[in-house]
């Protein structure tokens, strides 16, 4: 899936969700979305979980 297939999809999801539902279950619903793509990056090896926790401590910096 190309990552503009993607966002069209989310996109999609959150319009639904607000018009039914309301501003806070798409609030929700976003957050749930990027916790679940979070996770998908660290269990594909693309994002260092030990790395993210260090610098969101304060423990390392960016640069």
């Amino acid at each position: 899936m190309t990552p503009t297939t993607t966002g069209m999809a989310v996109g999609a999801v959150l319009a639904v969700v607000g018009l039914q539902f309301g501003f806070w279950a798409l609030v929700l619903v976003a957050v749930c979305i990027a916790v679940g793509a979070l996770v998908g990056r660290i269990v594909s090896g693309k994002t260092d979980a030990s790395g993210l926790l260090d610098a969101l401590r304060g423990r390392r910096s960016s640069s």
